[in-house]
């Protein structure tokens, strides 16, 4: 009989489901509820007291997400849980991560306060868009990294010859982790944003005529960005384009922009995010067993310092 259970949020319930069965266990029931003005209402259905207990809930858009995992979380401490940890595949308003204009929310530090405050003992998440916002927290976190998994499915495509591009500056560090384990030069595209949510493609920096390139990045929003850096590698001469990113936030029309994008062949994404409908040019690889072995891992007081790594 385990002694550690696992519970869901309702904003990828697939994804828990996926980590529960890993660890051969069914989810913990969960009740949730909205009520006619909106107002959320949550309660654990099972008995969680003295539980080493383990909620999962990415906290993308929109602002339920989080006030979910808050509550699920401070019920769980109100239900004498022993320890909870939350477990946050994909971390939202990661990007306001500082306080880049006057008078504006560092909304990142704001939320990892809520969490704290709401009882969380520890946190773990994927592949934070600012590594500096586990800095954030006065409690421990675990940042792991969906790179090993996403390797593993491009290196079944069997490419030769080719380039990883990192889409900005920003990208830099982990589009050279990509370049270092499979191989491949490194290319980076100038982009500059004359406002939020626009891209401006400057310059490519590197060869990639006659070449393969898989286009390395954290996270795709809109899809501008991603689309305008496939097109211009294909200008420059660039052949097959495939793209690799971990968190699908695909917000408004980013999906079409993708599936009309001529330049792109294939769009590999993990399940942090679950997509709204399914496309062909984009193909799922989960990150169910990687969490699944960081919570038995936490549980059993073992190191995860091995997932931290890009490979195992």
């Amino acid at each position: 009989m385990h002694d550690f259970k696992v519970a869901s949020g309702r904003s990828n319930v697939p994804l828990a489901k996926k980590v529960a069965g890993h660890l051969g266990i069914e989810l913990s029931e969960t009740t949730i509820r909205n009520f006619s003005d909106g107002e959320l209402w949550v309660k654990f259905e099972d008995n969680v007291r003295g539980v080493d207990l383990f909620i999962v809930q990415s906290t993308f858009a929109p602002t339920d997400n989080v006030f979910e995992l808050l509550m699920l979380i401070d019920a769980a401490k109100r239900a004498s849980a022993k320890r909870v940890t939350a477990v946050i595949p994909y971390f939202g308003y990661a990007r306001q991560d500082r306080k880049d204009q006057p008078r504006v929310s560092v909304t990142a530090k704001l939320f990892a306060n809520l969490i704290t405050r709401a009882g969380a003992d520890r946190i773990i998440t994927i592949d934070l868009h600012s590594s500096q916002i586990q800095g954030f927290f006065d409690i421990p976190l675990d940042h792991l990294y969906a790179s090993p998994v996403l390797i593993r499915a491009v290196r079944k495509l069997g490419l030769s010859n080719f380039a990883v591009a990192a889409p900005d500056v920003g990208g830099v560090k982990t589009a050279r982790s990509y370049s270092k384990k499979i191989g491949g030069d490194l290319v980076l595209v100038d982009k500059r944003r004359p406002e939020h949510n626009v891209a401006e493609i400057m310059h490519i920096i590197g060869n990639v005529e006659s070449k393969n390139v898989l286009i390395v990045d954290d996270m795709i929003d809109t899809g501008t960005t991603f689309v305008k850096c496939a097109e211009a590698l294909k200008d420059k001469g660039a052949l097959d384009i495939f793209g690799i990113t971990v968190h699908p936030v695909l917000s408004g029309t980013a999906l079409e922009k993708i599936e009309a994008c001529a330049a792109v062949d294939k769009l590999y994404v993990t399940d942090t995010i679950p997509l709204k409908r399914e496309s062909d040019k984009i193909e799922i690889v989960s990150v169910s067993e990687l969490l699944a072995e960081a919570i038995i891992r936490t549980h059993d007081n073992r190191s995860i310092s091995s997932l931290f790594e890009i490979e195992r």
